[in-house]
């Protein structure tokens, strides 16, 4: 079966995305802690990475990176109230390709052909979720490895999201809940790590709004 490494945040992106892909790949899930306010996700990832059988899971700790972010946003910013709506505030500068340059490093020495992140349409305000930015990547890290994929000792790697193939959050939610039931409330979505999800965060109201258009009753417990 072909390999596929994951970053794997405990999120219902990240969880739906994997549902699709679970019986087509062997799945390999990376998680990171980034000094991120929202460490409940990386909890939910261990736990998930159990009950979705991935062939093996690495929590990396990065936690320096919220040092050389500092109060740029406010997902690591200690000083900074988290929006209700979106706010460029929000956006951590290139998360994504810190977390798919690891993510892609994995790849290669697994010889997995693909790397997964759980972008989707309804990401377009952060540019590193978009699909060019997917495909530049995707072809700087295959040049990076160029010579070992010519000499076939490396395999090309694809970066795939649910972007890329046009999917919104309503979408995964239905594949979610079609392949996991229940089982998708119990990832972590919020941009606190509160008892419960807050409700309140950008987070939290875009989860209940594509909830909503997928006309999937919410079953998870917010705050507020």
């Amino acid at each position: 079966m072909r390999k596929a490494v994951v970053v794997f945040s405990g999120g219902i992106d990240s969880i739906c995305a994997v549902s699709l892909l679970k019986s087509k790949y062997e799945l390999y899930g990376v998680t990171f802690s980034y000094g991120q306010k929202a460490n409940k996700e990386v909890a939910a990832a261990r736990t998930f990475a159990k009950k979705l059988g991935l062939k093996e899971h690495k929590i990396v700790d990065i936690g320096f990176m919220k040092n050389l972010y500092g109060d740029s946003n406010v997902l690591t910013s200690s000083k900074k109230k988290i929006p209700s709506t979106f706010d460029y505030s929000i956006v951590v500068p290139i998360r994504n390709a810190v977390f798919l340059s690891i993510a892609s490093a994995w790849a290669y020495t697994l010889d997995a052909s693909l790397v997964v992140y759980g972008a989707h349409t309804g990401d377009r305000h952060y540019p590193d979720c978009r699909p060019v930015f997917a495909r530049r990547l995707e072809a700087a890290f295959n040049q990076g490895e160029i010579d070992g994929i010519n000499f076939g000792l490396r395999k090309g790697i694809k970066i795939w999201s649910p972007y890329r193939q046009g999917l919104s959050k309503s979408d995964l939610l239905k594949a979610g809940v079609r392949n996991l039931g229940d089982l998708v409330f119990k990832t972590w979505s919020c941009y606190t790590s509160k008892k419960h999800h807050c409700g309140s965060c950008e987070s939290c109201q875009n989860r209940k709004k594509a909830f909503g258009k997928a006309k999937i009753e919410d079953k998870t417990e917010y705050l507020s």
